[in-house]
């Protein structure tokens, strides 16, 4: 993506007008079909100031999708891996949060990951889920994921897990969402529950 000028008041105010813009647009047509053009108009900002934050409208769609997703994933709880019946309930709690969060924004998650879409959005959105996940893990008395780190060692079973989730919300766009989240998360819960147990070390 194109280097990021420092975000003063004024850098945040147009890039969040660009993004909001973005969001309007994908709503009305596929990515490939909106323009730079059709971004600085509704955002009512200049070609220029288009080209001091992105290198494209792709680069645009890009970093909108993985602000919004790191921005949830932040607040979201660390879940402390046990087996007690409220970790459970938080757990399946955090699942439908995301779901729900994508689903609000399906019409830019199902460009940036359908056939059509961005393979480095997909690669974000797996590092960051595998991040995640492993802090569940090893940082259970975290109370966020505001401090993640940017990278982690290697742990398979963080990977395997954050790739089913990523493969389940790939799926569930490309099928039009037509569960709920609350209806998604009960559907698959048990199937990720047995996973968990089987590929993560007791006690």
């Amino acid at each position: 993506m194109a280097a990021r000028q420092p975000l003063d008041r004024r850098s945040r105010r147009s890039r969040a007008a660009m993004e909001g813009a973005l969001l309007t647009l994908v709503g009305e047509r596929d990515l490939a079909q909106i323009t730079v053009s059709d971004v600085t108009t509704l955002a009512d900002v200049n070609r220029t100031t288009f080209y001091l934050h992105y290198s494209d409208v792709h680069d645009l769609a890009a970093s909108a999708c993985t602000a919004m997703f790191d921005e949830m994933i932040s607040a979201s709880p660390v879940l402390m891996p046990d087996d007690s019946p409220d970790e459970h309930r938080r757990a399946r709690e955090a699942l439908a949060g995301v779901l729900a969060h994508v689903g609000d924004r399906a019409d830019l998650y199902r460009a940036l990951l359908g056939e059509d879409g961005s393979a480095r959005v997909i690669n974000y959105l797996l590092q960051r889920l595998t991040i995640a996940v492993h802090v569940n893990l090893t940082e259970p008395d975290a109370e966020t994921h505001a401090n993640d780190p940017a990278s982690l060692p290697d742990d398979p079973a963080a990977a395997l897990l954050a790739g089913a989730l990523l493969g389940l919300v790939i799926d569930w766009l490309r099928r039009g969402c037509p569960e709920t989240p609350e209806q998604l998360t009960a559907s698959v819960w048990p199937h990720l529950a047995r996973t968990a147990a089987a590929i993560l070390p007791s006690g």
